[in-house]
């Protein structure tokens, strides 16, 4: 859905779901604002049986003007009713009689969707949805402070202050927004209640420790979702705990965050695990989070609502347990695990993207790599490029080995991806986009591989990089270069034969 496809209608309401948040009544502000920008009238409420009344969220709406209202009884029939950080038909926000209905959401999908709708579930906050969708209609955040400000604040509070941001988009919009960061300090140091600190102590009394493999689980009451950040941060300083899970059960949502300071260990993978089927997880590598929907756990076990507090901590665990028992571990320089078992294959003709680091910045820059994948650190050096894979991964490579591997073609890449890598010094914030720098390469066809197929799960530290793996599934194939057996690494099963061909010994 586009944002204009909403102008043909005149009498317009904006509804977030019932307790709003702080990234609800953002989306809602930064809709009303583009409406309004385009000749509209539009109205913004939200409903349920509570009014506002947490401090930060006070804060937030009288500083940065939020229009919103309260209006419980609203008993009118709009032409157009939007639905923003939730979905029309759940439980967490009460039902409005409308004309036409359209959704605007960054949740799992749990109801029927309207034809317009636009639902990115793997997006941080509602926030960036807005703030993406207004920039494919040309309409500047950056005019307004306060609403830049405001959509800040609801990506900071949805991803536990910023720690479980994963995807690109929330980390783009984080770092283009102007923000009004004294207001975001008020706002964040008064969004713990006295009740709340109650919570905190009560749940970091009732832990459960699992020595095995060394992690904390944490059941709390429902709260804001940042004070299970505020307990995991906490627990994880305890003597012999690498990871903590903490989470709440209510009608709507499991909640839950997780910390880790293992390096065996990414929180970011972890929460993806934890949710599978379930719900949506990711952030950081060593701060991540997510949610799970109730409905779906209760549909898993047959269990009714009243069994959903008892059935998720034991899901959690059973999920845990087996992520722990099911990586095998593999660090770059050991000998290469079953090698006897590996087959020779040779790279087929590839048209691929390269980057010489040094055309983008001097040698010698700190810089950062945003990718679909995550963010990459490293220093740019005179013999160091990058290549961007078929479907638009990004990973280093030195001059000799790229030589040896690939032609010049001297023609420029113009292939288009979901999200285009590009490259920031750290130290300015300059951000450029990578392929704008890239020409074409084609495999040369010399280079030769030992793989196989992978019939386990695998974490790989590469020579690249000693601090950060990389995750292989079953199927997806483990490989290593003929010439150089200590720079191992992992294909996806899905490009392999895209890649590679079996080769004459």
């Amino acid at each position: 859905m586009f944002l204009h496809e909403l102008l043909p209608y005149e009498d317009i309401v904006i509804q977030c779901h019932d307790n709003p948040d702080a990234d609800a009544l953002a989306s809602g502000y930064a809709l009303f604002y583009y409406l309004t920008k385009k000749g509209k009238h539009p109205r913004f409420i939200y409903r349920g049986a509570n009014q506002i009344r947490k401090n930060n969220l006070l804060l937030m709406m009288r500083h940065l003007q939020i229009p919103v209202t309260y209006m419980p009884d609203f008993d009118e029939n709009p032409d157009l009713l939007v639905t923003v950080d939730c979905q029309y038909g759940q439980k967490n926000v009460t039902k409005t009689m409308a004309k036409n209905v359209a959704v605007i959401d960054h949740h799992q999908t749990t109801e029927e969707l309207p034809v317009l709708s636009e639902v990115r579930s793997n997006i941080g906050s509602c926030a960036t949805v807005l703030w993406d969708m207004m920039k494919s209609e040309g309409v500047e955040v950056s005019d307004s402070l306060l609403l830049s400000t405001a959509l800040y604040y609801g990506l900071f509070t949805d991803t536990n202050k910023l720690s479980e941001v994963s995807h690109p988009l929330d980390r783009d919009m984080r770092d283009s927004l102007e923000v009004n960061h004294s207001l975001i300090k008020e706002m964040s140091n008064s969004s713990i209640s006295l009740d709340e600190l109650k919570i905190t102590g009560k749940a970091i009394l009732d832990f459960d420790y699992h020595g095995n493999n060394k992690y904390l689980m944490i059941r709390a009451d429902r709260c804001d979702p940042n004070i299970l950040g505020v307990i995991s941060d906490f627990s994880l300083e305890t003597v012999d705990v690498n990871i903590t899970l903490v989470y709440y059960v209510s009608p709507q949502e499991i909640k839950f965050s997780v910390r880790s300071c293992v390096k065996e260990v990414h929180a970011n993978e972890l929460a993806v695990f934890l949710a599978e089927g379930l719900g949506g997880g990711g952030g950081h590598i060593t701060k991540a989070g997510g949610v799970l929907r109730p409905e779906k756990l209760q549909a898993l076990y047959g269990a009714k609502e009243e069994d959903t507090e008892r059935i998720a901590g034991e899901e959690f665990e059973k999920r845990l347990e087996r992520y722990f028992s099911m990586y095998r571990v593999i660090y770059a320089g050991s000998p290469l695990p079953d090698q006897e078992e590996m087959k020779l294959y040779e790279k087929k003709q590839q048209q691929l993207g390269c980057v010489k680091l040094t055309d983008i910045f001097p040698a010698g820059t700190l810089v950062e790599i945003r990718t679909l994948e995550g963010d990459i650190n490293t220093r740019v050096e005179e013999d160091v490029y990058l290549m961007i894979g078929i479907e638009g991964e990004v990973y280093p490579i030195n001059q000799q080995k790229l030589e040896s591997s690939y032609q010049m073609t001297g023609a420029p890449y113009d292939k288009t991806f979901e999200y285009e890598p590009s490259i920031k010094d750290v130290y300015t914030g300059e951000r450029k986009n990578v392929k704008r720098f890239a020409k074409s390469v084609v495999s040369i066809g010399q280079v030769r591989i030992l793989a196989k197929p992978l019939d386990e799960y695998v974490k790989l530290f590469t020579a690249w990089d000693e601090e950060k793996y990389y995750s292989g599934s079953p199927g997806d194939y483990i490989a290593a270069r003929e010439d150089d057996p200590g720079d191992i690494y992992i294909i996806n099963k899905r490009l392999f034969h895209q890649l590679y061909r079996e080769a004459e010994a």
